[in-house]
């Protein structure tokens, strides 16, 4: 069995259903439980999403998925080239307004909170962005 599994895929909305895929398999192969396995690639296809959305802005561009286990935990390593964007630093939407006064979007970096225990970012040494989503407790 692999240690680790790693996909390269332009920044293209095209390419969800083959990261998604590329997610679901390399965490079944590290030996998952599919119930956590459907809330990280959730989490995956949110932060993807964003970062051709709103990192890349729909432009050319390169999303480098790693995913390795360590113990009971899943990693998954998302790096890219767009500008640096940390979706830590962003704040909680405010759930006490009215659904009809929020603003359209602003809810993914949330919903990621709620699938995945949790989310570390850094500016690698070659500038890249790498986002890592941690899973625990992540065994059948």
């Amino acid at each position: 069995m692999a240690d680790e599994f790693s996909l390269q895929v332009a920044a293209e909305v095209t390419h969800l259903t083959t990261i998604r895929g590329f997610v679901e398999k390399s965490a079944l192969t590290l030996g998952g439980d599919p119930a956590a396995i459907s809330h990280v690639i959730t989490a995956v296809t949110e932060a993807v999403t964003n970062i051709i959305r709103h990192g890349y802005r729909s432009r050319s561009g390169i999303i480098e998925i790693d995913v390795n286990r360590d113990r009971n935990t899943l990693l998954v390593h998302l790096r890219d080239q767009a500008p640096p964007f940390d979706p830590t630093t962003v704040p909680p939407p405010d759930l006490t307004v009215p659904l009809e006064k929020r603003p359209v979007g602003g809810m993914g970096v949330h919903l990621m909170r709620q699938l995945v225990d949790k989310m570390i970012y850094r500016l690698t040494p070659q500038g890249s962005n790498e986002l890592i989503l941690v899973k625990e407790d992540f065994a059948a």
